[in-house]
């Protein structure tokens, strides 16, 4: 990360904290429309072009750890393969045979020399290829080449696999700028996956993400936990292309450090910002991630119903870091707060599908659910949006070149 960088965010804390008023200029925000969260129509809309059409992160290559070792993959409801070639490239394919849409796999993870249809027949290799075809001599003209398995967008940011199931879409490190810039010192290539949780909750997907936007509800929510060392008066915000932002809370006294990392490697090269700070960084549509030098936790939010959501929190550290004995004190302190974040979120799901509910009324600390929620117009496009459902373009001079 520049020097700037940094100074900038330091900077700002100063400003966020000693301002009486938002930052002159900056428009009042219009009400968010109640039915984005609840109207059929559009959330078919948001699954259709926002899920499906964007870099979503699946897993680190740990989890893949030899040729021909698989995953599959359903967080978006459509059933992927991600698999390591004998070449060492991942790969992801829809589990779907091209000759009548049988799937190939039937595990949820295995190792395999090959992807092989039990209704037919047809075997394909690592790579996707079709090598197989039984009763040859009923398919005299099928081009083997031409019936492959049927890619997905499979990318690499560090050892984390991104996929996107838009053959169209930009390059992931493009579309994730600028985070990889920022953490060009945390050696993303070399960390370690350590463990992953999984927590349901009886809320939309936005409720709860939204809660992740903002640090307005400390006080409220984390009176024990968060709030104890965090000031979020002093949050210092960033609003990024393409839907992606960060926010970074100062420590209520400088020297604070956090007693569930005590003692655990840490990554030496990683900038002041991760060593001491409280940066979270979100990656549209999904991804949460407070990094720190001594391990990263990733949260990935996804829809399940119209009600209903997923949370994975997957955790990556040093090599040096595997096995250390403060793991469980670790897991369990972030697992807390993700707890006091959730609480709520199923009676704020009642509450949402009430005629009281006219929408959402947001403010300049809270602009990152703004920001997200223009982002998401523009990935499904206005011109298909009801119009009593979409929002007004208001943050175009307030995000940040990158």
């Amino acid at each position: 990360m520049h020097t700037s960088i940094q100074e900038k965010i330091f900077a700002g804390f100063k400003s966020e904290s000693d301002r009486k008023d938002p930052p002159p200029g900056f428009p009042e925000l219009p009400i968010i429309p109640a039915g984005r969260y609840t109207d059929p129509e559009f959330l078919a809309l948001e699954n259709e072009y926002l899920w499906r059409k964007s870099w979503l992160y699946a897993l680190h290559s740990d989890e893949l750890p030899r040729a021909g070792s698989y995953r599959m993959w359903r967080r978006t409801g459509v059933p992927i393969i991600i698999t390591r070639g004998k070449d060492n490239v991942i790969r992801a394919f829809y589990n779907t045979c091209a000759h009548r849409g049988a799937p190939l796999v039937e595990s949820e993870q295995g190792d395999t020399q090959g992807f092989f249809c039990r209704y037919h027949g047809w075997t394909y290799d690592l790579t996707g290829r079709l090598t197989t075809v039984r009763e040859r001599r009923d398919f005299p003209e099928i081009d083997l080449n031409c019936h492959g398995l049927t890619p997905v967008r499979c990318e690499m940011f560090g050892n984390w696999v991104f996929i996107n199931e838009d053959s169209n879409a930009e390059p992931l490190l493009q579309a994730i700028a600028p985070t990889p810039e920022h953490w060009e010192n945390l050696q993303v290539d070399k960390l370690r996956y350590i463990t992953s949780n999984t927590f349901e909750v009886a809320c939309n997907v936005k409720i709860l993400l939204d809660a992740f936007f903002e640090t307005y509800h400390l006080k409220s929510i984390h009176p024990n936990t968060v709030d104890r060392f965090l000031d979020s008066r002093g949050t210092y915000i960033e609003l990024w292309p393409r839907g992606q932002s960060m926010m970074t809370t100062p420590h209520r006294n400088p020297d604070w450090r956090d007693p569930g990392a005590k003692g655990m490697p840490a990554i030496e090269s990683a900038d002041e910002l991760f060593k001491n700070q409280n940066p979270s960084y979100y990656i549209f549509p999904g991804l949460v991630t407070p990094p720190a030098a001594t391990g990263i936790p990733f949260l990935t939010f996804w829809p399940k119903t119209a009600s209903t959501m997923i949370v994975d929190v997957h955790w990556f550290a040093t090599e040096e870091a595997i096995g250390h004995d403060m793991w469980s004190t670790r897991v369990l302190n972030l697992a807390k707060i993700f707890d006091e974040d959730a609480q709520f979120a199923p009676r704020i799901q009642e509450s949402v599908e009430t005629k009281g509910f006219k929408g959402m009324y947001v403010s300049y600390q809270e602009r990152r659910i703004y920001h997200f929620h223009e982002e998401l117009d523009r990935r499904i496009g206005p011109e298909k949006i009801p119009e009593h459902l979409r929002v007004k373009p208001m943050l175009a001079d307030y995000v940040e070149k990158v």
